[in-house]
C-alpha cells in the first residue's frame, strides 16, 4: 500500500490547506495530491469527480500566483489525483507566501529561500546578482593569479568585463567573492589532535575565494605531504592524495551557497579530513549523479569559470570521480553525507599508498592499535631479525602509521 512521502500527499476531503502543497510542488519538484484518501491510506470515493475537479481547478487558478502547470486524473477507485509540475516562474505563492515540502509535511519557506526562488524564476544564479556591499573592491590576488596562469600582463576593467565580473550595473557577487576583501563568509580550518583539541585554527572569512583555496592547499601540504629521505634519495609521501583534497576543497569553495552567514568547515585530523560546505546538492542533481559526475549544474557559474581559467579546476563535474579513482587501491574510501542544507566529505588517510611493499603491510597488520609493544615483542611477532624490525618500524613511524614513545629500552610502539 502506498504511503505519503515528499512527492505524494493524501487528502481525505477538500480543504484549502492542499493549496500550500500545490505551491510547494510548483516551487521545487513534481508531485501528486490524491484526494479521497486518508492519511493512513483508506479510500473514501468522491461522489462527483467531474464537479470536484472543476472546483479544485477554480481554486488553484484563483489562489496560486503565478498559475502553475498541473493536470487531473479521475481514478477508477473514486479518488482524484492532482499532478503538479515543477515550474519555471518561481516563486509560486499562496496568499503571498511560498511553501516547500519537508518530508511528508508542507512548510512555509524562510526569507533566504524566497530570495533563491526569485533568482531561479529570473534564471539567475546568486553570483550574477549586483553586489550591494559598500566597500571598494580590489583584485590584487586575482590579478596575480591570472598573470601566472594565463600570463596576463594588463589587468583592468576590460579584464573584469571579460570575466563577467563587471556589468553595466556594476560589480556582481562573483566579483566580490573574488575580490581581496568582501562581506561574505569563507573557510574555517582547524587542525585537531585525536582527543579533539585544537592545534591550529584559521578563519578565512571576508577574503578572496582564491586566497581561501591557496591557504587551504598550503595547510594541507604542511600536514599531509611528507618528504622521505633515504640516503641521497628523496621521495614525497602523501598521507591523503593531494589531488583528492584539491578537488574537494575547490568544489566546496565554488559550489557552496553564499547567501547565508556560515563558513565552510575544514577539520583536519591525523587519520582524515572532513569538509562540510553550506548548501545541499544543486537542484536537479541526484546523489548518484553527483558521485558519478554525470553532468554539471553549477550554483555559481561565473566563479566556476574563473577557477577554470586559473586552472584550479580542469573540467566541471569531474572532481568526485577523480577523487574516487585515486582511492581505488585503498581499503579506506572517501565518504559523502548529503543533507538539505550541507554536504560533508570525509577523506581518510590512504594507508595502502604509504606502504613500500606487501612486507610492510603484513608487518603493520600484526599490530593491534590498542596495544603498545616493545621492539623485542614486535620482532618476535614478525619473525624478522633485529635490524630489519628496526628499519621497518622507523619507516612506519616516519610516515605516521606507527607512533613511538619513550627512549632506549623503555621505547614502545603502537599502531595509529
Amino acid at each position: 500500500m502506498e504511503t505519503e512521502c515528499k512527492t505524494l500527499e493524501f487528502k481525505l476531503e477538500k480543504t484549502t490547506t492542499y493549496l500550500k502543497t500545490v505551491s510547494a510542488f510548483a516551487n521545487y519538484f513534481d508531485g501528486e495530491i490524491r484526494f479521497g484518501v486518508s492519511d493512513d491510506g483508506h479510500i473514501k470515493p468522491i461522489a462527483n469527480q467531474t464537479a470536484f475537479i472543476l472546483d479544485i481547478e477554480n481554486q488553484i487558478n484563483d489562489c496560486i500566483k503565478p498559475q502553475p502547470n498541473y493536470y487531473f486524473v479521475a481514478n477508477t477507485n473514486g479518488t482524484v489525483s492532482l499532478f503538479v509540475k515543477k515550474g519555471l516562474n518561481t516563486p509560486y505563492l499562496y496568499k503571498n507566501k511560498a511553501y516547500k515540502r519537508n518530508d511528508t509535511s508542507t512548510i512555509e519557506v524562510d526569507d533566504i529561500e524566497i530570495k533563491r526562488l526569485i533568482l531561479e524564476g529570473q534564471n539567475l544564479n546568486f553570483d550574477e546578482v549586483k553586489y550591494i556591499g559598500g566597500e571598494k573592491l580590489t583584485f590584487n590576488v586575482l590579478s596575480y593569479e591570472l598573470s601566472k596562469s594565463i600570463y596576463l600582463s594588463k589587468f583592468d576593467d576590460d579584464t573584469l568585463r571579460n570575466l563577467e565580473l563587471l556589468t553595466p550595473n556594476g560589480y556582481n557577487n562573483a566579483a566580490a567573492l573574488l575580490a581581496d576583501k568582501n562581506n561574505f563568509s569563507g573557510l574555517e580550518i582547524a587542525i585537531l589532535s585525536d582527543n579533539n583539541t585544537f592545534k591550529e585554527r584559521l578563519d578565512l572569512s571576508h577574503v578572496s575565494l582564491i586566497e581561501q583555496f591557496n591557504v587551504a592547499m598550503k595547510v594541507f601540504e604542511r600536514n599531509y605531504v611528507l618528504e622521505k629521505v633515504d640516503g641521497e634519495r628523496r621521495s614525497i609521501i602523501e598521507l591523503i592524495p593531494k589531488v583528492a583534497f584539491r578537488e574537494m576543497i575547490a568544489n566546496a569553495i565554488i559550489h557552496r551557497t553564499y547567501d547565508i552567514k556560515a563558513n565552510t568547515k575544514v577539520l583536519m585530523y591525523e587519520d582524515r579530513i572532513e569538509i562540510t560546505s553550506p548548501g545541499g546538492l544543486v537542484f536537479g542533481i541526484s546523489e548518484e549523479q553527483f558521485l558519478r559526475g554525470a553532468f554539471s549544474l553549477l550554483r555559481n557559474q561565473i566563479v566556476a569559470n574563473v577557477f577554470k581559467r586559473l586552472r584550479i579546476i580542469e573540467a566541471f563535474a569531474t572532481g568526485v570521480p577523480r577523487t574516487l579513482e585515486v582511492y581505488a587501491d585503498s581499503e579506506r574510501k572517501p565518504s559523502f553525507e548529503f543533507c538539505d542544507q550541507s554536504i560533508k566529505v570525509v577523506l581518510p588517510t590512504k594507508e595502502a599508498s604509504l606502504l613500500k611493499s606487501t612486507e610492510h603491510k603484513q608487518f603493520l597488520d600484526l599490530l593491534n592499535p590498542n596495544i603498545k609493544y616493545s621492539r623485542q615483542e614486535i620482532e618476535n611477532l614478525s619473525g624478522f631479525n633485529k635490524d630489519k624490525t628496526i628499519r621497518i618500524l622507523n619507516e612506519l613511524v616516519e610516515i605516521g602509521l606507527v607512533e613511538k614513545e619513550g627512549n632506549g629500552k623503555a621505547t614502545l610502539y603502537h599502531k595509529k
